[in-house]
């Protein structure tokens, strides 16, 4: 994968070498990474996640929604300076190692947040939100939509059950007035299968009903601190 890695990062490769690093120790020392994603860390993480770059726009403001380890919010930020990206993720283990991620790549364009998107929808009217392993979709666009300005996009990685994920969540999109949606692949002869990203694009007139939470919200009693 060297050569890939070299074609797909270019000269911020020992960015994202420093990254996988930290990654295979501090991530999988404190549970953000299995110790078997180790060996595959590139293939199936890494350029996986790079190749999502070529979905978004030029000097786009990004949030990476239940960011974890970084995935792919991380590897925007390595890949691409023009972004400017905020790792919104709530649990405060998870944004300690963000922060240090952070601290240490060096990242100035990358903001970290602790919190849930559907307590932080006031703040932010982003370009693109990103997700990766989060949540299925129809769950997804209801924390993922309120975050966007209008004719913004949300960009999930999704694997097989993409197309019966986005089928699934066409009520819950038509509810929120969404302009397209579409499935797409990236990264063609770079990961093999192709990144699957699911596209949902916000309407023209903004996201209808932007009252509309997550059903999580009424639990806000359960606390998470780790």
């Amino acid at each position: 994968m060297v050569g890939i890695a070299r074609e797909v990062f270019g000269d911020a490769l020992p960015v994202a070498e420093r990254y996988a690093a930290f990654l295979s120790d501090a991530g999988v020392e404190r549970g953000l990474i299995g110790p078997r994603e180790v060996d595959r860390l590139w293939e199936r993480h890494l350029i996986n996640c790079a190749v999502v770059s070529e979905a978004v726009p030029e000097g786009a403001h990004v949030v990476d929604i239940g960011s974890g380890a970084g995935l792919p919010g991380v590897v925007l930020a390595i890949v691409r300076p023009d972004l400017r990206i905020t790792l919104l993720e709530p649990l405060l283990r998870r944004t300690t190692f963000l922060n240090e991620c952070v601290e240490m790549l060096g990242l100035d364009n990358v903001e970290v947040r602790r919190g849930r998107a559907e307590d932080v929808v006031d703040d932010y009217a982003v370009d693109v939100a990103t997700a990766r392993a989060v949540a299925p979709l129809e769950r997804l666009a209801t924390w993922a939509l309120p975050l966007l300005r209008p004719g913004g996009e949300l960009l999930a990685l999704k694997g097989e059950r993409a197309a019966v994920e986005l089928d699934e969540a066409k009520p819950v999109l038509e509810r929120f007035g969404v302009a397209t949606t579409e499935l797409l692949q990236v990264g063609r002869g770079r990961v093999e299968p192709p990144t699957t990203l699911v596209r949902v694009v916000a309407g023209r007139g903004g996201v209808v009903g932007r009252q509309q939470r997550a059903p999580r919200r009424a639990k806000r009693s359960r606390k998470r601190s780790s």
